[in-house]
């Protein structure tokens, strides 16, 4: 939460969840700079930690370990500071605590021998029971899922190929004339400014839309794995287990189990309808539907978006172990830098280059 700044309309308390999402290097700033500048209430969650470090002078944290919401009133770097030193003053309290009522039922064991004193080991016992039920849990190491792309299945050279694709809406011409060979094991990053078409092509890539000419051709042993960062891949109205069931029906039940469990979907979550579930959770479940498919061409629309610190690494670190093709939407230079591509295609124009990090500064601003 954030009460600073002397932007907007005066009183105005803006209600914010993940507001960073799909916008460019430039939206970010001009967002970040008018939420400085912002007079009224401000209540945001977000991944984007840059953001909360720049905006909040207070944090609610909402410690699901002890089912309590802790509020500390100072800003995010100060934070994180305060509660790593509050996390292991409770760790300390409590193994000290522990000690003790173990010591108590270590002598109440001892006192329970002798009638006479039966009594006074009871209390004793209570004694013990009584300093462990007052302590606070322990706050658990947050569970991140366990993301590892599988091995691509065996296709030819070229298990895609594009030629000649245009695609307009309306009047509105989003590219013409595009031409590319993706290769078996290929890292191809696509870059334009917002509206350039690169949603647009990898939506026809992976056959979600047809192209208004030219065509997309499928190589020997083609498998594509499309993740669509509006989770579109998903049937929002069926529920987490219909929807991994339907992207890998040849897989056991217990590997599916397994597997959305690898993801951290458990027990009565299996049976939640995906529409309700977060935008991190959805991004889970697209990513394992990704991983249970074999795919040996991946096409990724912002995989990085939604996801916590910890969950982004293991995904940044699932593209630098997979062998089969990637094709790459993102604003993440982090997720750019673990794919190590090999290629760049930048729109509209369809330009091919071979990569040089120089094309990092681009990314930001794509």
């Amino acid at each position: 939460a954030s009460e600073s700044g002397a932007g907007g309309k005066a009183g105005t308390t803006l209600l914010l969840d993940e507001p960073t999402n799909h916008l460019d290097a430039d939206s970010v700033s001009w967002l970040r700079s008018f939420l400085k500048g912002h007079s009224g209430g401000l209540v945001v969650i977000s991944h984007d930690v840059e953001l909360l470090a720049d905006v909040v002078n207070k944090v609610w944290f909402l410690d699901a370990t002890r089912g309590e919401v802790d509020l500390y009133n100072m800003g995010w770097r100060r934070y994180l500071e305060a509660r790593a030193t509050d996390e292991k003053r409770r760790r300390r309290e409590r193994s000290n605590a522990e000690k003790k009522a173990s010591a108590l039922m270590a002598q109440a064991d001892k006192m329970r021998a002798k009638a006479t004193k039966a009594v006074a080991a009871q209390n004793m016992a209570k004694r013990a029971e009584k300093l462990l039920a007052g302590l606070d849990q322990v706050q658990v190491a947050d569970k991140v899922a366990r993301i590892r792309f599988p091995d691509p299945a065996p296709c030819g050279r070229t298990p895609l190929t594009a030629r000649g694709l245009s695609k307009a809406y309306g009047s509105l011409e989003i590219f013409a004339g595009v031409d590319l060979a993706i290769d078996r094991g290929a890292k191809v990053v696509v870059l334009g400014l917002n509206g350039a078409g690169k949603t647009t092509l990898l939506r026809l890539l992976g056959g979600r839309e047809k192209p208004d000419s030219g065509s997309v051709i499928a190589g020997h042993g083609l498998r594509i794995g499309y993740y669509a960062q509006e989770h579109e891949t998903l049937d929002h109205e069926a529920s987490v287990w219909a929807n991994i069931r339907h992207s890998a029906p040849d897989t056991s039940e217990q590997q599916l189990r397994s597997l959305l469990g690898m993801f951290l979907f458990t027990g009565e979550q299996l049976d939640q309808p995906a529409g309700t579930l977060s935008g991190g959770e959805k991004t889970r479940l697209a990513l394992a539907g990704l991983v249970s498919s074999a795919a040996n061409v991946l096409l990724l629309d912002e995989p990085t978006n939604n996801l916590d610190p910890a969950s982004r690494e293991r995904v940044l670190d699932a593209l630098r172990r997979f062998t089969g093709a990637v094709v790459l939407v993102t604003h993440d230079p982090g997720a750019v830098q673990a794919l190590t591509p090999e290629r760049v295609i930048l729109l509209p124009d369809g330009t091919e280059d071979h990569w040089s990090d120089e094309y990092l500064e681009l990314v930001e601003l794509a």
